[in-house]
């Protein structure tokens, strides 16, 4: 067994604020005996305004946000995910959403780019977003990798409602998949747990979420309720409100029980 710790903050403008604040919260998860910690989505910014994170976005392998990931999973010897970071794209007055995982060296092993940009309008709130004003979209490359808790398949909030993603990582042999987030309140309340659950169910894989969760200075409300879920749609554990985190186990052996005993995925018929 493998722990892992999915980490939930409230991110404000100030990047150097946001760092000590994950900083704080990655050594707390490595004290806990944490060797696979999440990030948010924007744990290193939520701005002001949209355009705040393109005016920080950074070139691949430079910069203080990269910087940060890598000496912090260094320092506590830690397989990070660093939510998403703003870098460079084609465009100047756009930034890739960027997922980064580092090892426990601190060196990158894998980046992958948001695919599904949240371009919404929220009837019943009257809140409207537009992340394709801002975010340029992922090329469509679904990324898995190799690491000492199980393949890992990299996903970034909004791709939870796209179910033929995951199905996606798990074709490239996923058993763990990672999603920082930044749900809404209302989307939060309505669909969050369901969505989380049904993807690890119906993919008979660990699914490590970590939110965004709280009010932030930009006006915005985000759902929280950070969460570990196994292969067989249980919530091991779970940090609704505030700042904080949720530490679970992750049991490889376990899953490929679950697989073999409940062989759903191989008696899929549509591919």
């Amino acid at each position: 067994m493998s722990k892992v710790a999915a980490i939930q903050m409230a991110s404000g403008p100030n990047v150097d604020a946001n760092l000590h604040e994950a900083g704080r919260l990655i050594e707390q998860a490595a004290i806990a005996g944490a060797e696979l910690i999440v990030l948010p989505e924007n744990f290193a910014i939520m701005g002001i305004e949209e355009e705040d994170k393109v005016a920080i976005r950074e070139s691949e392998g430079k910069g203080p946000i990269q910087k940060f990931l890598m000496e912090q999973a260094r320092l506590h010897k830690v397989w990070l995910v660093g939510g998403t970071v703003p870098l460079e794209c084609p465009d100047p007055k756009k930034i890739f959403a960027a997922c980064m995982v580092y090892d426990n060296k601190g060196d990158c092993v894998e980046r992958y780019d948001k695919i599904h940009l949240f371009d919404v309008d929220i009837v019943d709130t009257g809140e409207s977003y537009k992340e394709s004003e801002t975010i340029e979209y992922g090329d469509s490359s679904l990324k898995v990798i190799d690491s000492p808790f199980g393949k890992i398949g990299l996903a970034v909030c909004y791709d939870l409602r796209f179910p033929e993603l995951f199905r996606g990582l798990l074709d490239l042999g996923a058993q763990v998949v990672v999603l920082p987030a930044a749900f809404t309140a209302a989307t939060g309340l309505a669909h969050w747990e369901s969505l989380l659950r049904a993807r690890a169910i119906e993919n008979l894989i660990y699914v490590i979420a970590s939110a965004q969760g709280g009010y932030h200075i930009n006006g915005r409300a985000t759902f929280g309720d950070s969460m570990v879920v196994d292969p067989w749609g249980t919530i091991l554990n779970r940090i609704q409100h505030g700042t904080g985190m949720a530490i679970a186990d992750v049991n490889i052996d376990y899953l490929e029980s679950r697989r073999n005993t409940f062989p759903c995925i191989k008696n899929r018929r549509l591919k």
